[in-house]
């Protein structure tokens, strides 16, 4: 059987809108009878009416995150990590999936808007300028991902592919590779264009050498890097190392490199971008681009708290910066290795 706010102050001798005061944080009551009317509140296991309690506020206390792809383990990594900073701050979390489909997008924000979420982090490359308006006008601050442009209401997080790329591309350099190939992400959105001219850039400046037939479209998945490395390997000439758009993709280059009987990294060195938890238990361990999912829910959080200030104003930029980890998928390049030695063959006794 429910009971009342009225019927909770009735028990602790005070009135009900002491009783809000409490459920609702205020300083206003004592220690003594906050502490009573807490106790009441957890004996007789009282669920206040949230629901009005925001409204009252303006506030829903939820926030929206809409990613791409929820196999992709780097989402549901960063999706976990930001959750943990809104539980810390008694706020809740809503999910929405678009699948890399605009019109899934349409309806996730379309269910945030319902929800009258206090902010969306969109971390999906489809999106219109007319969709994230549509938020702001309805006094919803918002957060992209390599988004690159000022808005108000709008933040924008620009995760450093140049800067990543052209530190993976000196490692490679460094181990002797001079043939250098690429495996994108979905063709048309906006990070694969990033990724794939950060990749260009990269090897023009360090006087490397590619060809466009070793840089491909992928899907940023396992599959699409498989098929995508095929491709590559199938070519009369093939490159020596391979940088990939992310850890799925370069999982799924790796199958078809030992599909095709090569070694990694003796034969081939292919490298990903994200490090999953996934690309240290691959063998061989993976080297990869680090993006802190830690540091990247962080941004996401102060991103929408600075932006909901003020929504007149265009929000804050942040950049994120990526780190290289060095595993043992890259090696010297097949030129540059010493060939093994021949064991001695013992002559009679």
């Amino acid at each position: 059987m429910s009971i009342s706010m009225r019927e909770i102050a009735k028990l602790a001798g005070v009135s009900s809108a002491t009783v809000s005061r409490v459920i609702n944080g205020s300083e206003l009551v004592t220690e003594e009878t906050a502490s009573r009317i807490r106790k009441i509140i957890a004996d007789v296991n009282f669920v206040p009416n949230t629901s009005a309690i925001h409204l009252k506020h303006g506030k829903s206390q939820i926030y929206g995150i809409i990613i791409p792809d929820l196999t992709n383990p780097f989402f549901t990594e960063l999706v976990k990590m930001f959750e943990e900073l809104l539980v810390e701050n008694e706020q809740e979390l809503l999910v929405a999936n678009t699948d890399f489909a605009s019109t899934r997008l349409q309806r996730s924000l379309r269910r945030m808007l319902l929800r009258r979420v206090d902010g969306v982090a969109i971390l999906t490359s489809e999106h219109e300028a007319a969709a994230l308006e549509s938020l702001v006008q309805n006094r919803i601050p918002v957060v992209t991902t390599d988004h690159y442009k000022s808005a108000c209401g709008i933040s924008d997080i620009i995760i450093d592919f140049p800067g990543g790329i052209a530190q993976m591309v000196a490692h490679l350099k460094k181990l002797g590779h001079r043939k250098l190939g690429f495996i994108g992400g979905t063709e048309g959105l906006e990070t694969s264009r990033v990724r794939r001219e950060s990749f260009m850039d990269a090897i023009v400046n360090q006087g490397l050498t590619s060809r466009s037939e070793w840089m491909v479209t992928g899907n940023y998945r396992i599959d699409g890097g498989s098929v995508a490395m095929k491709g590559i390997l199938s070519q009369k000439e093939k490159p020596t190392a391979i940088i990939t758009a992310n850890d799925l993709t370069a999982i799924g280059a790796m199958r078809a490199a030992y599909d095709k009987g090569l070694r990694i990294p003796d034969d081939i060195s292919i490298a990903g971008c994200d490090d999953i938890e996934m690309s240290d238990i691959v063998y061989p361990p993976l080297t990869t681009l680090r993006i802190s999912r830690r540091e990247y829910a962080g941004m996401l959080f102060e991103a929408l708290r600075e932006t909901a200030k003020d929504l007149s104003k265009p929000g804050p930029q942040f950049r994120l910066p990526m780190s290289l980890v060095v595993r043992r998928s890259t090696g010297k390049a097949p030129s540059d290795r010493k060939p093994a030695r021949k064991s001695a063959t013992r002559r009679g006794r």
